[in-house]
C-alpha cells in the first residue's frame, strides 16, 4: 500500500493547477489522485463557453486514473487558487464517493493551511448505488 506523503502530492497537484485552462472564472484548480500501488494522476480543470460541460480537476484526475484501468485509490489531494483550504465541488464529491470512498481528501490553501478529510466526512450522506433499484 502506497504511504500518503502530502507535500509530495500537493506539489503534483500544484504543478497541475499551473496547466489550468480557466479563462472564464480564473480559478485555477489542480488535482492528484494517488492509487493503492503507488501511482500518481493529475488533473485540472478546464473550462469552455457552456459553462456545464466545463470539468474540475478532480473529475480529470480521477477519470484519467481510471480510463488507465486504476480502481483502487488511497488519497485525492487539491490545490486552488484560494487563501484557504478548497474542497470539491457537489459533482467531485459525488465522483469521490462512487470511486475513490475509501481515499484521504486532502485540501492545501494558498496560504498553506492544509485540511485532509475522509469521503464520508466530505460527503455526509451520499447518494450511491444502495438507492438504485435493483435489476
Amino acid at each position: 500500500m502506497a504511504e500518503i506523503d502530502w507535500e509530495k502530492l500537493f506539489e503534483e497537484a500544484d504543478r497541475a493547477r499551473q496547466r489550468a485552462v480557466a479563462p472564464y472564472s480564473h480559478f485555477h484548480v489542480g488535482a492528484a489522485v494517488l492509487t493503492r500501488e503507488g501511482k500518481v494522476y493529475t488533473g485540472c480543470n478546464v473550462e469552455v463557453s457552456s459553462y456545464s460541460l466545463t470539468l474540475c480537476a478532480e473529475r480529470v484526475a480521477l477519470f484519467k486514473a481510471l480510463s488507465e484501468g486504476e480502481r483502487d485509490f488511497v488519497a485525492v489531494a487539491v490545490v486552488a487558487d484560494a487563501e484557504q483550504p478548497t474542497p470539491p465541488c457537489g459533482a467531485c464529491r459525488q465522483v469521490i464517493w462512487d470511486f475513490a470512498r475509501q481515499a484521504q481528501i486532502g485540501m492545501r490553501g494558498e496560504s498553506g493551511q492544509v485540511k485532509i478529510l475522509r469521503a464520508d466526512e466530505l460527503f455526509p450522506e451520499a447518494f450511491d448505488q444502495e438507492f438504485l433499484p435493483e435489476t
